[in-house]
């Protein structure tokens, strides 16, 4: 199906309604460190970033995230800015006041479900006084009690529970919304888009969507992911926004995700890998990720590149069989990007991790900066690494916390125990 969605203007960009494909990112520093977070924002909008986010978890960052923005604006840059806020509706209308536009969690947004409808029309009220858009922002690790209770953590649960809020924004009639249903794994945030689009579509729906796999990782394996999810749909004729989600510098997601667009382009004879795997995204990954091309008859390798040995190629191939979830031979890492929650190095220690268990086949590992992107967000993992702050991990199997406290310098090491204690 190609989707018709309805224009929300986040600032001066135009989101959806027909307009092109808007590429966006979001900033890894310290939103309190305005100085740094401005050098960023300014970078960024530079590589070609059209919308950044910064997260904002308090009444401290939405002063700075104010400060921020004016900042940029003296400088003659009007890239809009996103509030990322979990955990507190009233952060999130304290934000509305000063942003272009605010990301809210339906699985986090309030803890006392009778009382969403009200304070979404609070947040209504602050949004159309300031003009300010807003993204309710589903993930597939972080939804409902009610909607696991349900539907478990499925495509069904959350798409379900976007259309919990979105009912409330058209009983209400508060247009300015886009929407994201995002998950670590390929096939469900697929899935999941494709439900949402043609619910909307049945319901006289029509609020953009935007596309991610969230803490799809790094390197090949990371940008695999994101390209197999976003680009699937966008040759479907879903998604009006998107980011790629990497555990490495925000550039880069910018870089890489332009090599996306535009969706009809023609892409033979790539130059280099990351053009290779948007290529054969473009080419592979629908039918790997439904099903409708059988991998097993596959010749390997099934793609081409002057640049690269057959082995380097099947190597590539296996990568692309496991980023569409065909087949899980090698570990299987979920991290998320970094933000500034983030208290530890985490491209270094994503690193580190991958260095310690690479010999590991099959097993799936989520690296995690801080607890909002933690237990909940890792729901496909079997273990986890996740920042307390204060120089401490917490280490997981599944989603039960199995070691506390544990020193930076010592968490790497202590994972590795873990994971070949119970492989034993």
């Amino acid at each position: 199906m190609t989707m018709k969605s309805h224009t929300v203007y986040a600032g001066k960009l135009a989101i959806g309604g027909g307009h092109p494909i808007s590429i966006q990112t979001m900033c890894n520093t310290d939103t309190l460190d305005v100085d740094a977070s401005l050098a960023q924002c300014l970078a960024l909008a530079l590589e070609g970033a059209r919308m950044i986010r910064l997260t904002t978890q308090g009444p401290q960052q939405v002063k700075a995230f104010a400060v921020i923005r004016e900042k940029l604006r003296d400088r003659g840059v009007d890239i809009p800015l996103v509030a990322d806020v979990h955990f507190s509706a009233s952060t999130a209308m304290q934000a509305a006041r000063v942003a272009d536009k605010v990301r809210i969690n339906p699985g986090n947004f309030s803890r006392d479900r009778s009382r969403v409808k009200a304070l979404l029309a609070e947040l209504f009220t602050i949004c159309h006084r300031h003009h300010t858009a807003l993204r309710i922002g589903v993930n597939h690790g972080s939804l409902p009690s009610h909607i696991l209770e349900t539907y478990g953590n499925s495509a069904e649960g959350m798409c379900q529970a976007a259309l919990e809020y979105l009912a409330i924004c058209k009983a209400m009639d508060f247009p300015h919304v886009v929407v994201s249903l995002k998950s670590s794994n390929t096939r469900i945030m697929v899935q999941a888009n494709r439900l949402l689009a043609q619910r909307m579509e049945t319901l006289g729906m029509d609020y953009p969507l935007h596309l991610g796999v969230t803490e799809s990782g790094n390197d090949r394996q990371g940008r695999l992911k994101s390209a197999a999810g976003i680009i699937t749909l966008l040759q479907e004729g879903i998604g009006d926004t998107f980011r790629v989600s990497l555990t490495e510098a925000p550039e880069e997601e910018i870089r890489f995700g332009k090599l996306f667009l535009p969706v009809t382009e023609e892409r033979s004879h790539p130059a280099s890998w990351d053009e290779l795997i948007v290529s054969a995204c473009y080419q592979w990954a629908p039918g790997l990720l439904d099903g409708t091309t059988d991998w097993k008859t596959l010749p390997m390798p099934f793609v081409e590149a002057p640049f690269a040995t057959k082995e380097e190629l099947i190597d590539f191939c296996m990568d692309l069989l496991q980023a569409t979830r065909c087949i899980i031979t090698r570990p299987e890492y979920i991290s998320c990007p970094g933000c500034g929650r983030t208290k530890f190095d985490l491209e270094e220690t994503v690193r580190q991790v991958k260095k310690a268990t690479s010999h590991l086949k099959g097993c799936t590992i989520a690296i995690m900066g801080c607890i909002v992107n933690g237990p909940g967000e890792m729901a496909d993992a079997q273990y986890g690494y996740v920042g307390e702050g204060n120089g401490k991990v917490t280490l997981y199997k599944g989603k039960t916390p199995v070691m506390r406290g544990i020193p930076q310098d010592q968490a790497v090491a202590r994972l590795l125990q873990l994971i070949e204690s119970q492989q034993k």
